[in-house]
């Protein structure tokens, strides 16, 4: 099954009953509905949770131009940035204080590797993510298509159960973080 934007979309304008679209160029309120709602969408779900499909590394260029206070460097964050989940120096995904302010990142290492939530197209989507989000679409999409406001809150819990499945698929396809920098931890060998 193609995963695009427009199919995401299409698949919940079907589930509200509603009428799919095919490009959203068309004229119809359809289309104006998923043009303007879907990208904010999307990009909140990929935020909401550190998805394993959507992280990704990355070793930030420094700005010649530094922050006003706190931080020694300012960094170039990626273009398809969404949500950072950690910084470190070197060959280390973790460990440095940082900052995000106006679209980079202020630390205090001369190098960081940031860990990060990325934008992947839709196409590269996992089926469980792109359940979630048709039921989050359907539910946004619900009451500027069809008024109903029972309708839309039915169709948000759906949404939210969905999200909950998916996000408990995603869990398993990782190792279990272990802990680490805990006093008790270090204590027992572990």
């Amino acid at each position: 099954m193609t995963q695009s934007a427009v199919a995401l979309c299409a698949r919940a304008l079907i589930s509200l009953g509603a009428r799919p679209i095919a490009s959203f160029e068309e004229s119809g309120v359809e289309a104006q509905v998923c043009r303007e709602l879907y990208p904010g969408l999307r990009d909140a779900l990929l935020s909401a949770h550190p998805w394993n499909f959507a992280v990704a590394q990355a070793r930030l260029p420094r700005l010649a131009a530094g922050p006003v206070a706190d931080f020694a460097h300012a960094f170039q964050l990626p273009a398809d940035f969404l949500r950072a989940l950690s910084a470190g120096d070197g060959t280390r995904g973790r460990g440095v204080e940082y900052r995000i302010a106006e679209r980079r990142l202020h630390a205090d290492a001369p190098q960081v590797t940031l860990t990060y939530v990325f934008r992947p197209r839709e196409s590269d989507f996992p089926p469980f993510f792109g359940h979630a989000l048709t039921a989050r679409l359907a539910a946004a999409f619900c009451l500027p298509i069809t008024e109903s406001t029972s309708r839309a809150e039915m169709l948000g819990r759906l949404a939210e159960s969905e999200y909950q499945r998916a996000k408990q698929v995603d869990s398993q396809q990782d190792v279990p973080p272990r802990l680490s920098d805990f006093p008790l931890a270090e204590a027992h060998g572990g």
